[in-house]
């Protein structure tokens, strides 16, 4: 009696067993497509419109401090870390033999044009030349007309002996060397002229100072001039200084870098993001970005300004042979540059190279995903080399208004 209640209780317990467990299972799928459902919806609405990369780092421009002449480094006016400004003498190198090269050029310009001032008033000589040789010439061929008639009336007379022969002959002679002054005459007219011609080739068309012989020495004049204020070194744009390699007394030769300049001021951050993520990116798109030097409590905002036109490996030093040998495929990635906000990168500022963590809202697809239209106006512009060229041209026109002489100073004046 007993056993057979032992057996009734024990049935009804493994079925309470088994209703409980179902109820489990079912209550564990229920959580499982709850929120399976939910991830999905998530990811609908959310996560799909999100595309996120740790492949980031930031960039700017790194201007490379190079001489345009080559010298000995007289002076450092910049080291790591220091902050420039545009305009400020970062290097000075020797300027011994360019101010020599420039006085010499100076002196050469000074008498080029005096030169070619005697050029244009030797025309007016050649001038009054012709006019002198043209003046013998006349008196010449008077002359000999004159002889001429002598020679003509004696003729007939020689033949009766009212003129002696010797008396004939004489006059003969005196014909006959009119005749040659008269030659001589005429050659010295065409050499005059040819003369004269010869030296208006040199001067026609032109000034002065517009001449092409004025022209060379002052563009000597100009090389010299700028390869003397080359010397010193200017920062172009402002910005900080970085890796400075350059030692006092150093020669240095044209090109050699010495330094860089970042312009940390205007950063931006290259997002590497995988090929399969590009297809909902575009331009305009929002970013919010981290960087590993401030955490997470530091949030930076950007905007999508460009991607790249290729993949870091078609750029590389030696760009992947996929059709040789046997092949893997790597998954590319493509630079995308953010634009930052110049505000927070202000109050914390960013440096070349830091790791960023980036997450880029597709949500936006309004955006072309190149760019569509070029660029209008220059990327970037400096003027610190502009009163170079400015004071060069300065520096030549006094010294040709200096050598015209008062006369063409006052003519050029009136």
């Amino acid at each position: 009696m007993s056993s057979n209640a032992n057996t009734v209780d024990n049935a009804a317990l493994k079925m309470d067993a088994q209703t409980r467990r179902k109820k489990g299972l079912k209550a564990v799928a229920l959580v499982v497509a709850l929120a399976g459902a939910g991830y999905a919806a998530y990811y609908h609405f959310v996560s799909s419109h999100y595309e996120h990369t740790d492949n980031a780092y930031v960039q700017a421009n790194i201007v490379q401090i190079t001489p345009l002449v080559g010298g000995t480094v007289l002076t450092i006016g910049a080291d790591d870390n220091d902050r420039v400004k545009a305009g400020q003498v970062l290097v000075k190198l020797d300027a011994a033999d360019a101010q020599v090269a420039l006085d010499q050029a100076q002196a050469q310009l000074a008498q080029t044009v005096r030169e070619v001032r005697t050029l244009f008033a030797n025309n007016a000589t050649l001038t009054a030349q012709i006019s002198l040789r043209q003046a013998d010439v006349d008196k010449a061929r008077t002359e000999v007309a004159r002889l001429q008639e002598d020679v003509t009336r004696r003729t007939p007379l020689l033949a009766t002996g009212a003129v002696g022969k010797e008396e004939y002959n004489h006059a003969t002679a005196q014909l006959n060397a009119s005749r040659s002054a008269l030659a001589a005459a005429e050659s010295a007219l065409a050499a005059a002229r040819e003369q004269l011609a010869s030296n208006q080739s040199l001067t026609e068309g032109t000034s002065v100072a517009q001449h092409p012989n004025v022209a060379r020495a002052a563009a000597r004049v100009r090389e010299a001039y700028l390869a003397l204020h080359r010397v010193d070194l200017v920062a172009p744009v402002d910005g900080y200084i970085a890796k400075r390699s350059v030692q006092l007394g150093q020669r240095v030769q044209a090109g050699s870098p010495l330094m860089a300049l970042v312009t940390l001021d205007q950063p931006w951050v290259d997002a590497n993001f995988k090929e399969s993520q590009l297809k909902s990116v575009r331009i305009g798109q929002e970013a919010t970005l981290t960087a590993d030097v401030y955490g997470q409590k530091v949030v930076y905002h950007g905007t999508v300004s460009g991607l790249g036109a290729g993949t870091g490996a078609a750029f590389s030093l030696l760009p992947a042979q996929n059709a040789t040998g046997n092949w893997i495929k790597i998954v590319q990635r493509v630079p995308v540059r953010i634009a930052l906000d110049a505000a927070e990168v202000k109050a914390h500022p960013l440096r070349v190279g830091l790791s960023m963590e980036v997450e880029l809202d597709v949500s936006k697809q309004d955006g072309p995903m190149l760019a569509a239209s070029p660029r209008q106006g220059v990327v970037a512009q400096t003027t610190v080399y502009d009163n170079q060229q400015r004071d060069a041209e300065t520096l030549v026109h006094r010294i040709i208004q200096n050598n015209l002489g008062a006369a063409a100073r006052s003519a050029k004046g009136a």
